[in-house]
C-alpha cells in the first residue's frame, strides 16, 4: 500500500524581490494583526527574525525600520517616542487586500461596471447600429459611414445620407451605493480564531475596487457590537474586536439611515459576522441574551430584514460559522429580506464577497 510522506512547506523563493520586499510583506500581516501598532508589529518581527533568520546578514532588523522611514511608511515623531504608519501605509494595505483577495483587475474605464441594455447611457460602448432620429452627432462612426457611404453610393460622386449612417451605442452603466457591516464582537477571536483579520483584508479589498474601478459607486463601512457607528475607509486596518455582544439590530438600522439618503436606486448591505444576534437596546438600556437564539432579539432582527427588503435594499449575509441553529436563523434572515447568504470558511470569503458584488450590481439596476 502506497502512503503520504510529510516533509516541511518551504516556499519557492520569489525572484527578484529585495530583503525589503520579503520583510515587508510579513510586517504588513503583523500591523494588521496588531490593528495598526507598528511597535507591537516590530516587536514579533523581531522575535520571528530570532526564530526564523527572516533578515540577513547585510540587512537587518534595524535597516528595515530605517528604510521604512525613509520610504514614508512610519512616522518617528519627535518627543512622542512611539512609530506611527501613515496613510501611504493604509493605502497599500488596500491594494495588497485588494490583490490578494480580487486578484488582478483588467484595466477598465471610469464607472466601468455595464448593465444588461445599452441605449443614450453614459459611457461609449463597442456596439455598432443604424443611426436614429435624436441620436447625439457625437456618436457617429465616421468611418463607417463613410465606408457605407462609397459601398451605397460609389466612389467618383461622394454622398453621405441618413442611411448611410452609423453611431456607436453608449451603455448604461450602474451606480451603486453599499453598506459593509463588520461584526466586531467577541466571538470574532473566540477559541482561538482570529476572524477579524480575514474580515478586515475584505472590507480594505471591497474599497479599493470601488476607489479605484467603481469610481461612480458609494462606500460606507460601519462596525457593531453592543452598539453601531460609521468608521472611515482609511481607519479599516486599526480595527478590533470588543468585548462585545453582536447587535446585529443596530447595524442593520444604521446601515439603513445611510442608504435612505444615498439617491441610488440600487443599494445593497453586505454583513461580514460570525455569530448570532445577542443584542439589542430597549430604551436606554441594552437586551442580552448569549444563550441560544431569544425570540425577542430574532423577531427583532427578521422585522428588520423586510424592511429592507420593502426598501428594495438586499442584504447579503456572510457567515464565518457552519453551526446548524445559525444556519436556521440566517435562512429566515434571507428568506425574510429576498437576499442572500453565504457560508464559508475565512479562506473563501473574499472571493464570495467579489462575485456577489458583481451579481448584486447587476441584480439590482433598474431602468
Amino acid at each position: 500500500m502506497q502512503g503520504y510522506r510529510f516533509t516541511d512547506f518551504i516556499p519557492p523563493d520569489k525572484e527578484n524581490q529585495s530583503t525589503f520586499d520579503s520583510l515587508w510583506n510579513i510586517f504588513r500581516e503583523l500591523l494588521l494583526i496588531t490593528s495598526g501598532d507598528p511597535n507591537e508589529a516590530l516587536s514579533w518581527l523581531t522575535n520571528l527574525d530570532k526564530q526564523y533568520n527572516v533578515s540577513t546578514e547585510n540587512y537587518g532588523i534595524g535597516d528595515f525600520i530605517q528604510e521604512l522611514k525613509d520610504k514614508g511608511y512610519l512616522d518617528d515623531k519627535p518627543g512622542e517616542g512611539k512609530l506611527k504608519i501613515t496613510a501611504k501605509t493604509e493605502s497599500d494595505f488596500r491594494k495588497s487586500a485588494l490583490e490578494e483577495i480580487f486578484g488582478k483587475l483588467r484595466k477598465s474605464g471610469q464607472g466601468s461596471h455595464q448593465a444588461f441594455v445599452n441605449g443614450q447611457g453614459d459611457e461609449k460602448g463597442v456596439d455598432m447600429r443604424e443611426f436614429q432620429f435624436g441620436d447625439s452627432p457625437d456618436n457617429i462612426a465616421m468611418t463607417d459611414s463613410i465606408r457605407n457611404a462609397q459601398i451605397n453610393h460609389g466612389f467618383s460622386d461622394f454622398t453621405l445620407t441618413e442611411d448611410d449612417l452609423e453611431v456607436v451605442d453608449n451603455e448604461y452603466k450602474t451606480q451603486t451605493s453599499t453598506v459593509l457591516m463588520i461584526d466586531i464582537s467577541h466571538s470574532m477571536i473566540l477559541y482561538g480564531e482570529d476572524r477579524i483579520t480575514p474580515a478586515k483584508k475584505v472590507a480594505m479589498a471591497l474599497s479599493e475596487l470601488i476607489l479605484k474601478k467603481y469610481k461612480k459607486d458609494t462606500l460606507d463601512v460601519i462596525v457593531f457590537g453592543n452598539d453601531a457607528w460609521r468608521i472611515d475607509i482609511k481607519d479599516l486596518p486599526y480595527l478590533s474586536v470588543g468585548p462585545y455582544h453582536t447587535n446585529t439590530v443596530a447595524g442593520l438600522e444604521l446601515a439603513m439611515d445611510i442608504l435612505r439618503k444615498r439617491k441610488n436606486q440600487n443599494k445593497q448591505i453586505f454583513m461580514i459576522t460570525d455569530g448570532k444576534p445577542t443584542c439589542m437596546k430597549v430604551g436606554i438600556k441594552y437586551y442580552k441574551n448569549s444563550f441560544g437564539l431569544d425570540p425577542k432579539i430574532i423577531n427583532k432582527t427578521l422585522n428588520l430584514a423586510a424592511s429592507c427588503r420593502k426598501l428594495n435594499i438586499p442584504v447579503t449575509t456572510f457567515m464565518i460559522a457552519s453551526d446548524p441553529y445559525l444556519k436556521e436563523f440566517v435562512r429566515d434572515f434571507t428568506a425574510a429580506n429576498n437576499g442572500n447568504a453565504y457560508y464559508s470558511d475565512l479562506q473563501g470569503l473574499g472571493h464570495i464577497v467579489f462575485e456577489d458584488f458583481k451579481k448584486n450590481r447587476r441584480k439590482n439596476y433598474r431602468w
